[in-house]
């Protein structure tokens, strides 16, 4: 079962990533799991190459495959949307939001950031869930691929002026939305690069 949703907003309480400057930080909004992209490669990973069935357990995600596959995608909207009720767009503290679907991170976040800035991201400072360690192992799968396919852990990102950050991050947790900051932009071209 999929469905859908459209939504219409005023044009100027669009936030369309243009406001994004050097020194904002970059929030990572943790996903549940694989949500709902790259299941092409997870069929092929699970069932063809490794001949897992639906119901084996996986001592290492702690539950059957199905139940990992079945994990329900975490939906972002109202966090979102409670934390732009409480900084108004007209007071560019919230400066650019990416929902990380299908291509993962290096795929949509670059969607958002205007010319001469580059998002620059710190791998070690989110917890990647089991199953992408899981899924890499069983299916022999580089790590760049990896975060190419998959959310790897960060199903939404939110750029806020940085002194705001701490803030955003606290308005999030009370939602039940585990979120931190997982990088910064600089100048550059529109991009993500991943730094140590």
């Amino acid at each position: 079962m999929a469905g859908f949703c459209v939504g219409v907003v005023e044009k100027d309480h669009i936030v369309s990533g243009k406001a994004i400057q050097p020194g904002d930080a970059v929030i990572g909004l943790a996903s549940t799991g694989i949500h709902s992209n790259g299941y092409s490669l997870v069929r092929k990973i699970i069932f063809d190459r490794a001949g897992h069935k639906a119901t084996d357990f996986i001592p290492e995600l702690g539950r059957t495959v199905g139940e990992e596959l079945l994990e329900p995608t975490r939906i972002y909207a109202r966090a979102v949307r409670n934390v732009l009720q409480h900084y108004p767009i007209k007071r560019r503290v919230v400066r650019g939001l990416a929902h990380i679907t299908g291509e993962g991170i290096e795929g949509n976040l670059p969607r958002v950031l205007p010319p001469g800035r580059r998002a620059y991201l710190r791998k070690a400072s989110w917890q990647v869930p089991p199953v992408f360690g899981w899924l890499q192992r069983l299916g022999g799968v580089p790590e760049a691929e990896m975060f190419r396919v998959f959310n790897m852990g960060i199903g939404f990102v939110v750029v806020v002026g940085s002194f705001f950050a701490e803030s955003v991050i606290r308005q999030l947790a009370d939602d039940r939305v585990p979120a931190r900051v997982i990088g910064e932009i600089r100048e550059g071209d529109p991009g993500v690069e991943f730094v140590d």
